[in-house]
């Protein structure tokens, strides 16, 4: 009972910290079963831990701006590396650095050098990626829980699994219908995508 108990804690903190999916308890001695969401349990803790290692790794670094202005979002072993910087070392050390962790399958680097890096402009991308959250969380027949938004500097990042490519295109188009969008990138895969199955060996 209370190994179980510890299972589900550890499972409930890492999907916290990835911030992907919705835990429910069952059966009280049964552990824990994701819903709506697309990647395995293991997927998920795996995504988690590569996610604190990464951040534990900025957090150690020379380049101090990594761990404050690098957004990170990690997909069954895909890392979307976002955010500003203010010059190029510490870009290439924010791909170099997330190549280091173990379990890593792919780093997109979309990190941009910028001086837009204002207090402004980072409330504005912050809203911008409230409003398109919102909005797939709201879409007709969207699961909004297998995607991530991430906007800088008005281009909004998409990341995650989509159930075929019309459930894609709807979530697309709200993101880039979304007030103040000036660019939509997607990192989507599909459901049935072959590479998810080679990822996953």
């Amino acid at each position: 009972m209370m190994r179980s108990l510890k299972i589900v804690v550890m499972l409930g903190y890492s999907l916290w910290l990835s911030g992907c999916a919705a835990v429910v308890i069952t059966g009280g001695t049964e552990g824990a079963v994701l819903v709506a969401q697309e990647r395995s349990a293991g997927n998920v803790v795996d995504d988690a831990a590569i996610l604190v290692k990464i951040k534990g790794f900025y957090a150690g670094n020379d380049y101090k701006d990594l761990l404050a202005n690098v957004e990170i979002k990690v997909i069954e072993g895909r890392v979307l590396l976002t955010g500003n910087v203010d010059k190029s070392e510490s870009q290439i050390e924010a791909v170099r650095l997330a190549w280091q962790v173990a379990g890593v399958k792919e780093v997109i680097n979309e990190v941009q050098i910028s001086d837009k890096a204002g207090f402004s402009n980072y409330a504005q991308d912050v809203w911008i990626s409230a409003q398109v959250k919102s909005r797939l969380l709201l879409g007709k027949n969207i699961r909004s829980i297998n995607y991530s938004a991430i906007t800088v500097n008005q281009t909004v990042y998409l990341m995650g699994i989509a159930q075929d490519q019309d459930e894609l295109d709807r979530a697309t188009y709200m993101a880039s219908t979304t007030n103040y969008v000036q660019h939509v990138v997607s990192y989507v895969r599909l459901k049935d995508d072959p590479r998810r199955t080679a990822n996953a060996l």
